[in-house]
């Protein structure tokens, strides 16, 4: 999976033990250290031929919306949809924002409306005192469904975080991305899906950011270590002299990195 790092299923990696300390301070950055990107135009790149993949499931299971009052298929028919699971801690995700961001602000006027689902991988994610400053630090101005309960994750059968869904203005699943990278693709796909709703105007120019802090994106190229695991059923190159005992964690998924080898794990 070039260029792509996401995580899946609930597992405690040493990269979040950094954002598990926002439960006690849930955002301590200030506003000039949050995370900015500078949207220009880049190159050109068509979608190829995007395939039905299902109905788009609904967001009944949502427990609460913030920046929007509940949103259901009906009220979306004839809008393209873009749905992005996060959770605010996912460093993986954090470097997908600036994208996600820059899309939302391009195409609002054009047809396209995102949708953030917040599904928790800790108990304290789960806590609205904590998600909401998240939206004021990532500038998430989009409707945001909060799916502590994973009734939106399991309706779409997600395993990953982060992960992209685009949804056709018939409610069709259309096109779907799991980790990092892939921006200009999954741009493509949402210009013609909004050429397929009628919508115009946009060209089929890509943005291209400079994102700041935590969205900078990994370099790939000299990094030296690779993002590990606790729990002897996902652990890999972690030296350790105690026995592996019981895994308390249950295992729903898995995590991939951008290896030398591109192999998923």
């Amino acid at each position: 999976m070039q260029g792509s790092v996401l995580r899946r299923g609930p597992f405690l990696n040493f990269r979040l033990l950094i954002g598990a300390a926002m439960v006690a301070v849930p955002i301590a950055i200030s506003g000039d250290l949050a995370a900015q990107e500078r949207p220009t135009q880049a190159t050109t790149v068509r979608a190829a031929p995007l395939a039905v993949e299902g109905s788009a499931p609904s967001f009944a299971g949502a427990t609460t919306w913030l920046n929007s009052q509940p949103l259901s298929p009906k009220s979306l028919r004839g809008k393209v949809v873009l749905v992005d699971f996060w959770t605010y801690t996912c460093i993986n995700w954090q470097r997908t924002q600036p994208h996600i961001r820059a899309w939302a602000e391009k195409y609002k006027d054009q047809g396209l409306v995102v949708i953030g689902v917040h599904t928790p991988e800790f108990d304290f994610e789960k806590n609205l005192d904590n998600i909401r400053p998240a939206l004021k630090m990532f500038r998430i101005e989009y409707p945001v469904a909060v799916d502590s309960d994973y009734a939106i994750w399991n309706a779409f059968n997600n395993r990953y975080w982060p992960a992209v869904y685009i949804v056709d203005a018939q409610g069709k699943l259309r096109f779907h991305h799991f980790g990092e990278g892939q921006y200009e693709q999954t741009e493509a796909a949402i210009q013609q899906l909004l050429r397929e709703a009628g919508y115009s105007g946009k060209g089929n120019d890509t943005i291209r950011v400079e994102a700041r802090g935590s969205e900078v994106e990994a370099d790939w190229d000299n990094l030296r270590s690779p993002e590990n695991y606790l729990g002897r059923d996902r652990t890999e190159g972690f030296a350790s002299r105690l026995p592996c005992g019981a895994d308390p964690v249950p295992v729903s998924g898995q995590c991939f990195l951008r290896a030398q080898s591109n192999r998923a794990r």
